[in-house]
């Protein structure tokens, strides 16, 4: 039975890999019925990795709390499936390439027409417009050309190959929050004036939004910044490796030579993050490392000059050598006791079972009909009114095709010869 604050709202989604399918399970978690269409061979991440046919662990932990509907969409039976079914729902997600859904006929204007307020999420990698509208992209592709991947500063040492951000797809999920929460505000507007609209969101601009004041041009502040892109631009055009840009894009990568405020550092049995950015805090991260190294917040602060820099590696690599004379819990002891804040490093693998995250219901059991019990991290958003809730696990591919079918008027005869026709499977 479904629970939240969008129950009753209908969702039919078109949308496959993760952004689409991440926006359109916190709608889900929020209760919306999500009706995830997908070809007769599963998308793309029912098939990446899996552990028995048809079902993966990144598909599961994406598609909970959805319906399936397997649709051969190529077939204009299939299309006219989609058309007799609009009527009945309030928002379309899709992330095709820009010009695919014309060809499917599953395209706004389309679909405008049949349902006036429809709300119609249209996710693309770069946007519709511009010389990258018709290209197709992926997270990795966002990283790069936004400038997440050089913002990041890694090479490979023994070749200069950039590295990515491996931690999780970041493009991606930010994206599918964005989906979530643009289809909100889209419903909310639809409550008060009866117009539905279409939304657009793309990785790109997810991944450019993330980065902030890096992105920011404020030529009040910003004459250091102009001088290093100028010696960016020119090493371009000479034909610079990455490494060598990295370098002249970063000038005060010795910056690091003075930080003891906002870092991690290994201990005895592990390791641990502190996070200090007033000088309140300043004072306290140097009272519990027993220092008078002040770090960037001494007055002569000046990462370029080389002695300061020097006497600042050596005092920094002392700090490190106390560091490590104790364990983490040790330490987590001295800062807390300090007013640090502080956190030691964990595994992903470990947050199932991490006793704050399952205080504040971080975590939800679920049953699948195929793979059986299983944990997964619960919905980003608590409530107290409207409570979101997990709606249950992933579907299985195509299992509520003929229910779906059913609901929107067509007999069991006719649900045989879509199939017979290849329209649904």
């Amino acid at each position: 039975m479904a629970s939240g604050p969008l129950d009753g709202i209908r969702v039919l989604e078109f949308t496959q890999i993760i952004a689409g399918p991440f926006g359109c399970q916190n709608l889900a978690d929020m209760g919306a019925e999500v009706i995830k269409v997908e070809p007769p061979e599963g998308e793309p991440w029912r098939l990446f990795s899996q552990f028995m046919p048809g079902e993966s662990k990144v598909f599961q932990s994406l598609n909970r709390g959805k319906r399936s509907l397997v649709l051969a969409l190529q077939n204009p039976e299939a299309q006219a499936i989609v058309h007799k079914l609009i009527p009945s729902i309030d928002v379309v997600v899709i992330n095709y390439r820009p010009d695919v859904p014309v060809k499917l006929g599953i395209d706004y204007e389309t679909l405008r027409a049949i349902r006036e307020d429809i709300i119609y999420v249209d996710n693309t990698a770069f946007g519709r417009q511009g010389p990258l509208a018709n290209s197709p992209g992926y997270d990795i592709i966002a990283q790069a050309i936004s400038g997440l991947m050089v913002g990041e500063g890694k090479a490979k040492p023994e070749t200069g190959t950039p590295e990515i951000i491996r931690s999780t797809a970041i493009a991606d999920y930010g994206t599918g929050l964005a989906i979530a929460w643009g289809v909100c505000a889209a419903l909310y507007h639809r409550e008060r004036t009866g117009k539905g609209q279409m939304i657009e969101s793309t990785l790109l601009q997810t991944a450019i939004a993330f980065q902030g004041s890096g992105v920011m041009d404020l030529p009040a502040a910003d004459e250091m910044k102009y001088a290093k892109m100028a010696r960016v631009h020119q090493l371009q055009d000479e034909g610079a490796s990455y490494p060598e840009l990295l370098a002249a894009h970063n000038p005060m990568a010795t910056l690091g030579a003075g930080n003891i405020y906002y870092r991690a550092y290994s201990t005895k049995d592990g390791a641990i993050a502190i996070g200090a950015l007033s000088p309140t805090l300043w004072a306290k991260v140097r009272g519990a490392l027993d220092t008078d190294f002040m770090g960037m917040a001494d007055p002569e602060f000046n990462p370029l000059d080389e002695a300061w820099a020097a006497n600042a590696l050596q005092q920094v690599a002392g700090i490190e050598e106390h560091v490590r004379s104790k364990t983490t819990a040790e330490w987590s002891e001295i800062l807390t006791g300090a007013g640090v804040p502080n956190g030691s490093l964990k595994f992903p693998e470990d947050m199932i079972d991490d006793e704050q995250v399952n205080a504040n219901g971080g975590v939800v059991n679920l049953e699948h009909e195929l793979s059986g019990p299983q944990r997964q991290v619960g919905p980003v958003l608590k409530m107290s009114e409207s409570p979101l809730a997990a709606q249950g696990p992933s579907p299985v591919l195509g299992r509520d095709t003929d229910a779906i079918l059913g609901e929107a008027g067509y007999g069991t005869d006719e649900i045989a010869a879509l199939r017979e026709a290849g329209a649904i499977a």
